[in-house]
């Protein structure tokens, strides 16, 4: 297992490389490049510098995150050739540099949905991303992006770029004639354009789940269960086409068994990464983000590490969604401090579980 923290880049985050390697036990990023929008090409150039700031570091970056399909290869337009033979592209650029996953997700428009970034926990004070689905009303969409971009504390959100909800409505509108099998379809189309360049370059291809795990606003969602990422790992059989489980984003929905899901895509060899989170349910499709400890939310993390550990030992994982705790400011969902905490937790897990399998 290789334990990795989420970094936006120097211009973008206000956790330092410095912070980060002072976590114990942590090897290296799952980057990104957050001001690349969706279809651009990700240049040898600003790759190379990422990197070498990352490596300058005493870190390593062999997982690169939100490198965003775009909408019209989601909707299966004309345009999608473009944009695929962008993706290929940086796919094979990414690669020179030493990545070897790269997380993305086929999520019509919202990558994910929160009605509240900082609600309060009152039992210690903290804040953390929260969802209620009564919330949302007779809030639209264009109102939630309104508030979601208002309340991110002046930071870029992933999934939230302007340039892609720039065209919301009209996008949302092509979405009505789309399926779930539909945008099965043009998601095959996607992968057997990609998955090639990914074995010839050695990269592994890392899907990630809706987030929430049901549909949102009738757009068509397949990723929020183990039958779905089933469909998804047929639809090109390949070692090369995996999933990132982020066990958060599956465990919003009580009915998903998250060791057990691990271990059947572990024993297939078919995870590229992990986030690893914990959730709390609070009702019907509401939810709030909690700390890492088992006890603090419903998912067993012990469960989660040792599925983990029994089936895909050397996999990259990474702490995700932290508390806002101690007065932090920042990136909702991912300050410093409460990850940190979580790092050391899921490590003396691991090393805990070691122990005893010997």
């Amino acid at each position: 297992m290789k334990m990795t923290f989420r970094w936006y880049g120097s211009n973008s985050d206000n956790i330092s490389l410095r912070q980060i390697k002072q976590i114990p036990g942590m090897s290296g990023l799952m980057g990104v490049l957050d001001y690349k929008a969706a279809g651009e090409v990700w240049t040898e150039e600003e790759i190379r510098a990422y990197m070498d700031e990352v490596h300058a570091a005493g870190l390593e970056c062999e997982v690169i995150e939100s490198v965003n399909v775009h909408e019209d290869i989601k909707m299966g337009l004309p345009s999608r050739e473009q944009y695929i033979e962008n993706y290929r592209l940086t796919i094979r650029n990414l690669a020179k540099y030493g990545v070897k996953v790269i997380v993305y997700n086929f999520m019509p428009v919202f990558d994910w949905l929160r009605t509240d970034l900082a609600r309060l926990i009152p039992e210690d004070g903290s804040n953390s991303l929260y969802f209620d689905e009564a919330e949302l009303g007779d809030m639209g969409p264009m109102e939630i992006v309104r508030n979601t971009i208002e309340n991110c504390n002046g930071f870029t959100l992933p999934g939230w770029e302007p340039e892609r909800l720039s065209e919301l409505e009209t996008t949302l509108e092509r979405y009505k004639s789309i399926t779930p099998d539909g945008l099965r379809t043009n998601y095959k189309y996607f992968l057997d354009a990609i998955i090639p360049t990914c074995e010839e370059c050695g990269v592994v291809m890392a899907c990630h789940p809706d987030d929430p795990a049901w549909p949102i606003f009738g757009l068509p969602r397949i990723a929020h269960s183990q039958e779905d990422f089933d469909k998804i790992v047929q639809l090109h059989d390949s070692p090369s086409n995996a999933l990132c489980l982020c066990t958060g984003s599956l465990g919003s929905h009580p009915d998903n068994d998250i060791p057990a899901i691990i271990r059947h895509f572990g024993q297939l060899n078919r995870i590229g990464c992990l986030h690893v989170r914990n959730v709390k349910y609070l009702g019907h499709r509401k939810f709030r983000e909690a700390a890492h400890l088992s006890s603090a939310g419903d998912l067993d993390l012990f469960e989660i590490m040792k599925a983990i550990h029994d089936t895909c030992p050397n996999v990259y994982i990474r702490p995700d969604h932290g508390r806002m705790i101690w007065g932090e400011s920042g990136r909702p969902g991912y300050g410093l401090y409460d990850r940190a905490l979580g790092a050391a937790y899921l490590n003396g897990l691991w090393e805990a579980i070691e122990k005893m399998s010997k």
